[in-house]
């Protein structure tokens, strides 16, 4: 006949598993978890922050395009530009990265509080003739013209690192495609392409819409295995910019 513990035996184990787990260090849990490779899926795209943020993001007319979205809107209100900041660390917070890269030049506004946020390196992707000891990638198109290709430092990216590419914005993803080309001319990987603002008409769009399929670029690029997030799309960015008498539109290819 089995007989109920005594007291004493179920406080001897009470005391030897509170004293084993009390010999786990937080910081060494908490890295277990922080190296767990994962996205933060906590913010999802055109969700309740991202149609907050959206106010702030104005459209002009502008470079020939009818609505050009405006990052200026946010720069000025430091706490929606935080807000984003935080958004983007959380997300990448967990997945592991070695380095963040920034495209020219919006990137270079978005990406260094992001990295620092994360405490990795940043990388600038440069357009060509600005940085010595550089390799390019090919050139490429955008939504409203040619680019040359974009370069990166040769000693900034090592074989095996895994890269996050920051910018404002994606649309026919000409620039994005350039800058996975960097990554992986170094022998990097690149974790994913993040953007503030995702153009989703670009996507995937018909073959008879005249439109530029980024889904179709990266496919012949090989590359169509690296995913591309953004935070907002053009669904919820509504805010037309209230424009001056005798506005001009004076955008320029540069």
């Amino acid at each position: 006949m089995k007989t109920a513990p005594s007291f004493c035996l179920l406080l001897s184990l009470h005391h030897n598993i509170s004293r084993r787990c009390s010999s786990i260090k937080p910081r060494r849990l908490f890295s277990a978890i922080k190296s767990s490779n994962y996205i933060n899926m906590s913010y999802e795209q055109d969700g309740a922050e991202a149609k907050e943020i959206a106010k702030y993001l104005p459209y002009f007319p502008f470079k020939g395009i009818p609505k050009f979205y405006d990052i200026g809107g946010f720069l000025e209100n430091p706490e929606v530009f935080q807000q984003i900041v935080d958004i983007f660390a959380a997300r990448y917070d967990s997945i592991g990265i070695d380095a963040v890269a920034g495209l020219d030049a919006r990137g270079f506004i978005l990406g260094p509080p992001i990295a620092l946020a994360l405490k990795k390196p940043f990388i600038m992707m440069r357009k060509k003739g600005k940085m010595p000891n550089s390799i390019s990638s090919a050139d490429y198109n955008v939504e409203y013209g040619k680019r040359a290709g974009l370069t990166v430092q040769r000693d900034k990216i090592s074989k095996g690192d895994r890269v996050l590419i920051i910018d404002d914005l994606v649309a026919t993803g000409g620039t994005l495609s350039s800058a996975v080309s960097l990554v992986h001319l170094c022998g990097g990987t690149v974790v994913e392409c993040a953007c503030v603002v995702e153009i989703k008409m670009f996507i995937d769009p018909p073959a008879d819409s005249g439109l530029p399929s980024r889904t179709k670029l990266f496919k012949d690029m090989d590359i169509n295995h690296v995913p591309v997030w953004g935070l907002i799309s053009e669904d919820v960015l509504t805010v037309e910019a209230k424009l001056e008498e005798g506005y001009v539109d004076d955008g320029e290819e540069h």
